[in-house]
């Protein structure tokens, strides 16, 4: 989860390369570069990674991270055996995070700054993942600046999942599969609605329920008076919903 979508630079699209060894997709979370303002990998990073690796991509796969914040994700998905991974950000800090790991895992990944709407001409992808900002915030507050800038949505915790499911057809090749992952409380019951709508196969593909956080905590009051909590709950679940796009049948 990391940076709120704004105008595309396209004078970020510097690449970070280096051949990338064969093995499993696991990191050291303490291995990654994070500078400050950067969204670091907790629980739904975790989650999102371990849908990925039972995701059985093709070999070769062509991939895609959006809101990729460190790398983590772009990276597993090269360490899995994707061969052209593109990992893209609104923020600076978190490009240049990106670009860092990428090198110093000796993994090929290209990283731009720009969000889901931005990838190369022509380009759709094997596999998508997205770890979006997804947490509830009262008006006004997700485009402020702060480190919470990096997970605050809105007032429903839908400010970007809403443009990412219209967007993902446009992203996905023929069989091309969207991994994202989201909060209980930002609505996933709209997130499959959407998908499917759009003509994409959805399903929930895993869950995970932790504490609140520091965050989420200060906001219990207000996630309370807005019925997006029960009284008195201080934990939230993790769901990851996976959208497949399915050949067309011949008429």
């Amino acid at each position: 989860m990391s940076g709120a979508p704004t105008t595309h630079d396209p004078s970020c699209r510097t690449v970070a390369t280096a051949r990338a060894p064969h093995g499993n997709g696991v990191f050291s979370l303490a291995a990654l570069v994070r500078p400050w303002g950067v969204y670091r990998p907790q629980g739904d990073s975790q989650l999102l990674r371990e849908a990925l690796e039972r995701a059985a991509m093709p070999a070769g796969a062509r991939v895609l991270d959006v809101c990729t914040g460190t790398g983590l994700i772009a990276l597993t998905a090269a360490r899995l055996g994707a061969s052209d991974v593109w990992a893209v950000d609104t923020s600076h800090r978190a490009v240049i995070a990106a670009r860092c790991n990428a090198w110093l895992h000796r993994l090929r990944v290209h990283v731009l700054r720009g969000d889901f709407r931005d990838r190369p001409a022509g380009h759709r992808f094997d596999m998508v993942t997205a770890n979006p900002p997804y947490v509830p915030c009262p008006d006004g507050t997700a485009r402020s600046p702060g480190p919470e800038r990096t997970v605050d949505a809105g007032p429903d915790g839908r400010l970007y999942l809403d443009d990412l499911c219209a967007v993902a057809p446009e992203l996905l090749a023929e069989n091309g599969s969207l991994l994202v992952v989201q909060s209980a409380l930002s609505r996933p019951d709209l997130t499959l609605q959407q998908l499917g709508r759009a003509g994409l196969k959805v399903s929930v593909v895993a869950r995970r329920t932790q504490p609140f956080g520091p965050l989420l905590s200060s906001r219990a009051p207000w996630l309370e008076e807005r019925g997006l909590i029960a009284p008195g709950q201080r934990t939230e679940e993790l769901i990851v919903v996976r959208a497949d796009r399915v050949p067309r049948p011949w008429r």
